[in-house]
């Protein structure tokens, strides 16, 4: 080959090179952007006067003097609202029959947007939902709020060549020339003063439980459950690969057998996920009954399988790279096969050993399917260690599937989603970091 054409190819494969990692770069940062700027949503926002009483209310954060000094300014800029809606039942009274039925269905509407932007009224029975005794605890969902108050929304299908357009009308126009017309303009205007936003850092977000279905609260026992099921499943995982690599590279006579371990060994690493968390659930619990019903326990040896096959492959990768060398060296001087193997081998194949560690236990924190079956449930406390030989857990992955796909009021909690996500991320990203570390301080050692 002429040198200008190997120069070209190499500048070639460098230039790939180069776009290749641009590309992956770009890819990182359009998918992780939204997930860390809405992510952190969840801990950083503006709150309202809501947020505060629930946090007092439900997990007695602040002191009475405090919260109360809070409510009363918002208290009184709402009093005149509830004075406007008085002076309009009175109206109501004094009407004729037929010209006060038009208004039965606008008024029960009206109230409702007011009810889901202030809490209930004061005087009010409360309600049996903790979702329905607090107004918009969020400035953001408080300025949709507003909007559905301000407005009322129609499709209007009468192009029948075009698909529906929608047409939103103040709804001040149905109170027109009544004690309720001010009223909209009045909350438009003062709605800073009637909902006291304040920008609030919620660390407790971590670790808080949820409430009414995550519409209050944070994902305290998602974060513990899923810590839970990744060290359990690297507690079973991590010492069966390494033993079976040891066995398959320093034990094992090559031949057929073997390499038909390695085959389904391969294989195994190619199995859909889902197919493992079928397993466990018929294995698991339904054949050797390792739990009453669903479990962590269940589900740790279930994901212990499923990242199995990458900690073995790993892990022989690691040794075969070992030096013979280092074997020969230590036989010579007498020491036994064992011996060598847990004495030389194995600290010299640690750093490659906890790579494949790392990939799996990125693996297993971030598994749905397998823990479906075998450990999630949707809501649930924090688990003590105990509770997780026969308790199951709810855990991010999961619970980030089921609002996502199955919430009643996912509009709500987008910001529980995103944050969930994001925690996750992180997480992971924790996990892998502490073990990259510890890969590189086992290499520096080795190295002298």
């Amino acid at each position: 080959m002429r040198l200008e054409t190997r120069k070209l190819l190499d500048r070639a494969f460098s230039g790939t090179g180069v776009i290749a990692i641009g590309v992956m770069a770009l890819a990182l940062v359009v998918i992780l952007a939204p997930i860390i700027g809405k992510g952190t949503g969840a801990f950083v926002f503006r709150s309202t006067i809501e947020h505060r009483k629930v946090m007092f209310d439900q997990w007695g954060r602040g002191t009475p003097e405090r919260v109360e000094a809070d409510k009363a300014p918002a208290a009184a800029a709402r009093q005149p609202v509830y004075d406007m809606l008085a002076a309009f039942a009175a109206e109501l009274d004094e009407m004729p029959r037929a010209d006060r039925r038009p208004y039965k269905t606008p008024v029960r509407d009206l109230e409702k947007a007011l009810e889901e932007l202030f809490g209930p009224a004061p005087g009010q029975r409360t309600p049996v939902l903790i979702r329905q005794q607090y107004g918009a605890t969020r400035w953001d969902r408080t300025k949709i709020k507003l909007g559905e108050l301000l407005f009322t929304e129609q499709w209007d299908y009468s192009n029948p060549d075009a698909l529906g357009v929608l047409v939103k009308t103040p709804r001040s126009e149905q109170f027109k020339e009544t004690s309720l017309e001010p009223l909209f303009d009045y909350v438009d205007e003062n709605i800073e003063a009637i909902m006291r936003p304040r920008l609030t850092f919620y660390w407790q977000f971590l670790f808080d439980t949820s409430k009414d279905s995550h519409i209050f609260g944070g994902i305290g026992p998602e974060v513990l459950g899923t810590l839970y099921l990744t060290l359990g499943a690297m507690i079973f995982a991590i010492p069966m690969g390494v033993i079976a690599a040891i066995y398959l590279c320093e034990y094992a006579r090559e031949g057929r057998v073997v390499s038909f371990l390695r085959i389904c060994i391969s294989t195994l690493a190619g199995v859909p996920s889902i197919v493992f968390g079928l397993f466990g659930l018929a294995f698991f619990l339904n054949t050797i009954h390792i739990s009453d019903s669903k479990s962590v326990l269940a589900g740790s040896l279930t994901l212990s399988l499923l990242i199995l096959p990458t900690v073995i492959r790993a892990s022989e990768e690691a040794i075969l790279a070992v030096p013979k060398a280092y074997k020969e060296a230590a036989l010579s001087l007498g020491a036994g096969r064992w011996h060598t193997v847990l004495t030389v081998i194995l600290p010299a194949a640690l750093p490659g050993i906890l790579t494949g560690v790392v990939i799996s236990m990125g693996r297993a924190a971030g598994e749905t399917a397998p823990i479906i079956f075998t450990a999630a449930v949707s809501v649930g406390r924090p688990l003590l260690p105990m509770q997780t030989l026969s308790q199951p857990t709810p855990a991010l992955p999961w619970n980030i599937y089921n609002l996502c796909t199955e919430h009643e009021a996912v509009d709500e909690i987008r910001h529980v989603q995103y944050g969930m996500v994001f925690t996750l991320v992180a997480l992971v990203l924790l996990l892998n970091v502490f073990a990259i570390v510890m890969r590189a301080r086992i290499s520096k050692k080795l190295r002298g």
